[in-house]
């Protein structure tokens, strides 16, 4: 696992309001304890898509792309271990409580994207091995992710990082070889797409996208450098939203808050948006003119693995239905936040069902009761207009701790 992917995945924590402490009942059963058995008159292929709410509903059009976003990149095998004691110690064999496995990588975001009602389509290499097919079905058949740009490779064997949580952090085992180049000359059309930054690095695939009317989101990895100049991104230009977290955007802009840093940024890309950890998410949108300062909610985290992803994925999703920039930043802390409460990054990603089930708690119970306060409830009305009456919450796949059952 690199630096900088390290680097990202702390900081997703942060993201969510993470606030360590007894790990839940789960963790001590296991992941495969929390999940509910399927609805056997529900058809299988809906069992994990079923979506009741089309966020973009209100702003599709004839001629719209036939996908709202679009994204590339490495998927991995994630197996996690949570519910360790501590840390591993050298020449010894510690036990987990938890494990969970899930498609990882790029398949977090493409995973909270589709979950929250985005037609998703990646381009990504999958192995022929076990892993590769695991990975491909999880995505296509369980999420409803496009994968016509997407193709299997023979003899390349899938990419697995092993993730063991422990006393508030975490420790990351990666093993891969090079991945195949996946995105190609047949770049789809789509609304937006998301691409993750690397200083030094331009994709001509992101020029390209951003040249036929596509809105590209993107964050960055850490710069190993040190110098964190801004013309190392070349396609930062390109980009429509752009968020890195508190302190890269104050690396890269010479200031010394994330407040200072968020207008800095504006002044380059049109909407700018900075994590600030537990303290939320600051943004500008130079396009209509909002600043805001949202915080996040407290949650205690199982495995933060993916939240980064599910943020973007979140505000993504409030962008490209116009919502109040507020609204936007509102949601994406929400969304992260239910994500931390489940094992697995991909698979923890919450849906609609989620996000109605969390309202129905915190509009209804009396603050003091672990429920927000006064003052985040009426921050979230906005999910009354959003959010349909007798919302069912259909049973979602979570991480398991083996793949590959087989009948008796």
């Amino acid at each position: 696992m690199s630096a900088a992917k390290d680097a990202k995945a702390k900081d997703a924590e942060q993201v969510a309001g993470v606030t360590e402490g007894a790990e839940p009942a789960a963790a001590d059963r296991g992941p495969d304890a929390a999940v509910r058995p399927r609805d056997p008159e529900r058809p299988r292929d809906a069992h994990c898509r079923a979506v009741p709410v089309d966020p973009l509903a209100a702003v599709r059009g004839p001629g719209d792309p036939a996908y709202d976003v679009y994204l590339t990149g490495t998927v991995f095998l994630d197996i996690v271990f949570t519910g360790l004691d501590h840390a591993p110690v050298r020449g010894t064999e510690s036990w987990a409580r938890g494990m969970g496995q899930s498609p990882g990588g790029i398949a977090n975001m493409a995973t909270a994207l589709a979950r929250l009602g985005l037609r998703t389509t990646l381009a990504a290499a999958f192995g022929t091995d076990i892993y590769g097919d695991y990975c491909w079905d999880a995505l296509a058949d369980g999420e409803g992710v496009d994968l016509a740009a997407s193709r299997r490779v023979p003899g390349w064997h899938s990419p697995v990082t092993v993730s063991m949580a422990y006393e508030g952090e975490r420790t990351m085992v990666t093993h891969e070889h090079p991945a195949p180049a996946a995105a190609g000359r047949s770049l789809p059309r789509s609304r937006a797409c998301v691409a993750a930054f690397e200083p030094g690095r331009h994709e001509e695939w992101v020029r390209a996208a951003h040249a036929r009317g596509s809105k590209v989101f993107a964050d960055v990895g850490w710069d190993e450098s040190g110098r964190w100049d801004p013309a190392a991104l070349p396609d930062l230009p390109y980009c429509h939203a752009f968020l890195p977290n508190a302190t890269e955007a104050q690396r890269y802009t010479r200031t010394d808050s994330p407040e200072q840093a968020v207008r800095a940024l504006a002044e380059r890309v049109p909407i700018a948006v900075v994590t600030k950890g537990p303290g939320g998410a600051v943004a500008v949108d130079s396009l209509t003119g909002e600043y805001a300062d949202v915080p996040a909610l407290p949650v205690e985290a199982l495995d933060p693995t993916g939240a980064g992803d599910v943020f973007v994925a979140g505000f993504m999703t409030g962008t490209l239905a116009g919502w109040p920039l507020a609204d936007r930043l509102a949601f994406a802390n929400l969304t992260a936040g239910l994500s931390v409460q489940h094992f697995g990054g991909s698979l923890s990603a919450p849906g609609w069902p989620e996000v109605a089930a969390w309202w129905a708690w915190a509009s209804q119970r009396p603050a003091g009761q672990g429920a927000p306060d006064a003052e985040a409830v009426r921050r979230y009305r906005f999910l009354d207009k959003l959010l349909p009456t007798g919302m069912r919450d259909w049973p979602r796949l979570r991480a398991l701790p083996t793949i590959g059952f087989r009948g008796a």
